[in-house]
């Protein structure tokens, strides 16, 4: 089981945009730098893996990105031990340090919160495939109630995390210059491409529930019509089916979504031990 990780972030929210297509993630690396560093080269091909997980679309699976953000973050951990980091992430020259803070901390309860979503959807859709089996309409109804919460607060935490990198963000980053400039530069990137492959996770989440919820509404007329149509009751047969493969990938994600929220609990520690002086 995760942490208890109070919802202790408060951000202005914009109105939800149900489940929109994530922005493309636009790079910070600075132009004509290389750099030698075999973890920071490592950092680089973690957030092209991300990317390229984004860019499949709806033919991507949850597990899937959830596997390359949680990659992700533990190569920005490796990363994070480096002097290189450090000095990067104390100069006084830029605010990356702080803004990351705070952009982890939300990351992490946005994927605490995401964590009771998958459990809610996941409940709801046993409840739904046993009310259809039984033709229970009151508990089919209760169970779409439950499933519109889930997929509203899905929307809610997509939205939040969406507004975590602005420009503020990269504000500073201009007066910061050589090897410290880039690891801050990719530092920022990493933490970018976690938002928007988050919220891409989330809205993934929600679109197959919703799938599921549309198919489920066709299956509820099934007892009216199952003395007419001998193939109706293939419909609610199909719908079931949907559901139970719906349980199976909210199934699958369940551990991930636990490695995923603790390994960006671990980023932040890692940039508070950074932040904070040592007292001997």
């Amino acid at each position: 089981m995760a942490l208890n990780f109070g919802r202790s972030i408060s951000f202005p929210l914009t109105p939800a945009r149900s489940f929109s297509k994530p922005r493309h993630v636009h790079s910070v690396s600075l132009p004509g730098t290389t750099s030698s560093h075999p973890l920071l080269a490592n950092l680089h091909a973690h957030i092209a893996a991300v990317r390229s997980w984004i860019q499949q679309g709806r033919s991507s699976s949850l597990p899937a990105g959830l596997a390359a953000i949680q990659a992700l973050h533990s190569s920005l951990a490796d990363l994070l031990l480096l002097p290189e980091s450090g000095a990067a992430l104390r100069s006084p020259t830029n605010n990356a340090a702080d803004r990351l803070l705070d952009a982890f901390l939300l990351l992490a309860d946005a994927h605490q919160g995401f964590q009771e979503c998958l459990l809610e959807l996941r409940h709801a859709a046993t409840e739904s495939r046993a009310a259809l089996r039984r033709g229970d309409t009151g508990r089919l109804a209760s169970a779409a109630r439950s499933e519109r919460r889930a997929e509203k607060e899905l929307a809610r935490i997509a939205t939040s995390v969406s507004g975590i990198f602005s420009k503020s963000v990269r504000l500073n980053l201009v007066a910061v210059s050589g090897e410290e400039a880039e690891m801050a530069y990719a530092l920022v990137e990493a933490a970018a491409a976690s938002a928007v492959a988050s919220v891409a996770v989330f809205s993934a989440a929600a679109s197959m529930s919703s799938a599921a919820s549309s198919s489920k509404k066709t299956a509820t007329f099934v007892p009216a019509f199952a003395r007419r149509a001998t193939s109706v009751p293939e419909t609610a047969e199909a719908t079931v089916g949907k559901l139970h493969a719906l349980e199976r990938c909210l199934d699958d994600c369940d551990g991930a979504c636990v490695m995923v929220f603790r390994s960006i609990v671990q980023t932040r520690v890692s940039l508070l031990n950074i932040m904070t002086p040592t007292i001997y």
